[in-house]
């Protein structure tokens, strides 16, 4: 199209910069509640505004609409596995096997190594649920309260919190944005998970060494307490080391490089013959039926596969890790993608997001820049739009052909924008993950931000991978 070319820089920009300004705006009205629907509609908006762009360049709608399906059939790999790791979180919950990971992660807690603990708690925790906010909300509090009775600064146990909280997110397939980040890349999950690690493990190495010489220096007294904890997990599953053989399978599936749906479908199955053969007292207590049947296992397997599941505890702090979503839960998620699709279809139709590339390239003499030049516009977004998700899927749009164009591999975005955008969204006050996280600990963003070592170590990492071309994945086509 002769007229895409014609587009300038700044006529590329407008639909671009119009929408990081009315989701910076969304955001400071909603806040968390942005994610439940408003900054995906503003996603629509942003590819109205594209669209008018395209109109005025003689581009026609069905350019568009083609450009736009043709994103949407990219991902579709990346909904389907968000599906089934709410299916995989479900049945992962009635089984004990994510329980049974808190369980014993929760007896690691020594008073003279509790600091380091705490991160590989937390770690644990994060990658069993896929969630840092979850790990936060409850196993964070419990350890704040137990560090605080120890004569620990709250800031340096809210950084060891975050930091193993962040880790895991980052690692978990289960995790919502580590799904986001390669589905914006243009990458795939299980690729991405390995890839990452390259840059993850040597941040948390660094992270946990330092916190061993904090926890060393600090004087420690009492006692971490977590029986009340422990007892309320053993109340209500049938906790043993067996569990863990269904995750075991799951993570040789994925050394062995099968396909990923199929690893979290195998995973989904297993977990649910787990739960009809191991947790029977739950699954009755879940059916409220007076006796437990096959329809009736077969009703309370399906409900935590597809809906919400809530796990009965007396005990407040894990009451919401004894929740999961399901399927249903990452439907929020996936109307994230779609958003982000068309408003990135729209932008590739009227060649916007081309015209950005060839800038970008053109400041970009070579990987490092580009590294950094996505580092930048992560930290940007995350700044203005006050959003993580925001500042995977705006700027993971913005860089895929450019990434492409220079030869790398999806992957090198995908962990670019998770090692800058996904961690250090918990390092801005404004920031919807920073808010949670501080209203959450009870601990403000200034008191942790030294503390948490890993999410601000994270980006130098990778920008140090970048400079010294270490595993810079070349594309293969």
């Amino acid at each position: 199209m002769k007229s895409e070319s014609s587009l300038s820089l700044f006529k590329a920009l407008i639909p671009l910069l119009i929408l990081i300004i009315l989701l910076a705006v969304n955001v400071s009205i909603f806040g968390d509640d942005a994610l439940g629907g408003s900054n995906q509609f503003i996603l629509l908006v942003g590819g109205a505004v594209a669209a008018i762009v395209g109109f005025v360049h003689k581009i026609t709608y069905q350019e568009m609409l083609d450009k736009v399906a043709s994103n949407l059939k990219s991902v579709t790999g990346a909904i389907l596995i968000l599906l089934f790791v709410g299916a995989l979180a479900g049945t992962w919950l009635i089984s004990g096997i994510i329980p049974a990971m808190i369980y014993y992660g929760l007896q690691l807690l020594h008073p003279t190594i509790f600091l380091p603990s705490c991160i590989l708690i937390c770690a644990v925790i994060s990658i069993a649920t896929g969630s840092s906010w979850t790990t936060s909300a409850t196993v964070g509090i419990a350890l704040i309260g137990i560090g605080k009775a120890l004569g620990l600064p709250a800031g340096m146990i809210a950084g060891a919190v975050i930091s193993g909280a962040y880790f895991g997110d980052k690692l978990s397939p289960l995790s919502d944005t580590t799904n986001l980040a390669p589905a914006m890349a243009g990458g795939d999950l299980f690729t991405h998970i390995r890839y990452m690690t390259l840059t993850t493990v040597p941040s948390i190495v660094i992270t946990f060494l330092i916190f061993v010489i904090l926890g060393l220096s600090q004087s420690v007294n009492g006692d971490s307490d977590t029986t009340s904890l422990v007892s309320a997990i053993e109340q209500q599953f049938n906790i043993h080391w067996g569990l863990f053989l269904i995750p075991l399978i799951v993570i040789v599936l994925i050394i062995k490089k099968a396909p990923p749906l199929v690893a979290l479908f195998i995973g989904t199955i297993l977990g649910a013959a787990t739960a009809f053969f191991f947790q029977k007292d739950l699954l009755l207590e879940l059916s409220g039926a007076s006796q437990l049947d096959r329809i009736t296992a077969y009703q309370t397997l399906m409900d935590a596969i597809t809906i919400s599941t809530q796990i009965p505890t007396n005990d407040p702090i894990l009451r919401e890790l004894f929740s999961s979503g399901g399927m249903q839960g990452m439907l929020g998620t996936v109307w994230l993608i779609i958003c982000a699709m068309v408003f990135g279809g729209i932008m590739d139709a009227i060649g916007a997001l081309k015209k950005i590339s060839e800038v970008l390239l053109n400041w970009a003499q070579n990987t490092f820049q580009l590294f950094a030049s996505t580092v930048a516009s992560c930290l940007t977004i995350n700044i203005t739009a006050s959003d993580q998700y925001l500042s995977l899927v705006i700027p993971g749009k913005m860089f895929q052909k450019a990434y492409e164009d220079r030869g790398l591999a999806p992957e090198n975005l995908s962990r670019t924008l998770e090692d800058s955008g996904t961690v250090t969204s918990v390092l801005i006050p404004w920031n919807t993950c920073g808010a949670y996280q501080s209203g959450v600990l009870g601990v403000g963003v200034g008191e942790y931000f030294f503390y948490a070592i890993f999410n601000w170590l994270s980006p130098f990492m990778t920008l140090t991978f970048a400079a010294l071309n270490i595993k810079i994945r070349k594309w293969v086509k």
